[in-house]
């Protein structure tokens, strides 16, 4: 079983480098979000020596709240985040600010966990929960309002424009369901081809639903005061709109298993079981790395369930070493002819 850890956050500079590095843990999570956190929580509830390595860049930090959480709904991002690092340091488990290079194997087993700027980690078994990026369109104004009026998840965001008008951008090949999907908040959407024009049955399928489908190119969002107002086309035409949704293209954050050899599927995702275990054994990975459709409560449940069965796999680890040393004793105290207790 781990050991108790004093409660401390940990910046990875100066003198800390030295002393952290000699620390071995049960567990190190990478990435600080909803999943790593709730990873590290149940974990460190276990009485596992856990670290979670947090580079501090959620990807939802630029929403001012976040929905669909019980118990959570409509409280920021930034708010469920701290209240988890305090709930996790509460059981000892300790925050490290840094950004992990690499993950590498060791060769006496577990893995040892490379930071930026030199300090090294040892763990037995590591979690991956870093998420993903969004790379959003070249659109000015995009960037810009991402998060505050311009989204890309309709059960994390429709609700605050419903019956509003609220305009789509054909960026990506599920644009155009992603139109047919926010009729369901309002009656008025729009959808902007830019650079996916429809195909006749998509057409039909608009024509159905009661979206409206405007042709042409995007030249920008437009703003006032911050907020935005509408969509501007490149050739002089404007839409006014309470909302701008698109659909990104996502690249998960998994570069620290690079070389690992776990399974990745044909898109080039980690491939994980029901729990969360990648194909290496003693790599997890839990939340957005794996799941781009996973919402912030879904990432917590994932990093719930990879902690109960590592904390399994831990146990029986401990188990079959435990077991090893019993006969060993036993087979010692038989060579010198002490009695030798029934196992």
């Amino acid at each position: 079983m781990g050991r108790t850890l004093a409660v401390e956050v940990i910046a990875m500079t100066g003198a800390h480098k030295e002393d952290t590095a000699r620390i071995s843990y049960d567990v190190i999570v990478i990435g600080g979000g909803a999943g790593g956190l709730n990873a590290a929580l149940v974990l460190a509830r276990a009485r596992r020596t856990v670290a979670v390595v947090d580079a501090g860049e959620p990807r939802n930090a630029p929403s001012a709240h976040m929905h669909s959480f019980l118990s959570r709904d409509g409280v920021s991002p930034l708010t469920v985040l701290e209240t988890g690092r305090a709930e996790i340091a509460r059981y000892g488990a300790i925050r490290i600010e840094g950004r992990v290079d690499q993950v590498q194997p060791r060769d006496e087993g577990g893995y040892v966990v490379l930071l930026d700027g030199g300090a090294s980690l040892d763990a037995r078994h590591v979690v991956l929960a870093t998420g993903l990026r969004d790379d959003l369109p070249e659109i000015p104004g995009v960037r810009a309002m991402w998060g505050e009026d311009v989204h890309f998840c309709p059960y994390c965001h429709g609700y605050e424009v419903r019956d509003e008008k609220i305009v789509v951008l054909g960026v990506h090949p599920a644009s155009a369901g992603q139109a047919l999907l926010l009729r369901q908040w309002s009656h008025d959407v729009v959808y902007a081809t830019h650079d996916r024009p429809l195909t006749d049955e998509e057409r039909e399928r608009m024509d159905a639903r009661g979206v409206e489908v405007v042709d042409g190119r995007v030249s920008s969002l437009l703003s006032k005061d911050g907020r935005l107002h509408g969509v501007e086309f490149v050739d002089g035409r404007t839409v006014a709109c309470a909302g701008v949704f698109l659909f990104p293209k996502m690249t998960p954050n998994d570069s620290a298993f690079d070389g690992l050899g776990c399974a990745r599927d044909e898109q080039g995702w980690l491939v994980t079981d029901g729990a969360g275990r990648t194909s290496r054994a003693g790599l997890w990975a839990v939340g957005n790395v794996v799941d781009p459709r996973a919402q912030a409560v879904t990432a917590a449940g994932m990093g719930a369930a990879a902690a109960f069965a590592l904390n399994h796999d831990l146990v029986d680890e401990e188990i079959e070493r435990d077991l090893a040393a019993h006969r060993a004793a036993a087979g010692r105290a038989s060579d010198a002819g002490e009695p030798v207790s029934a196992l």
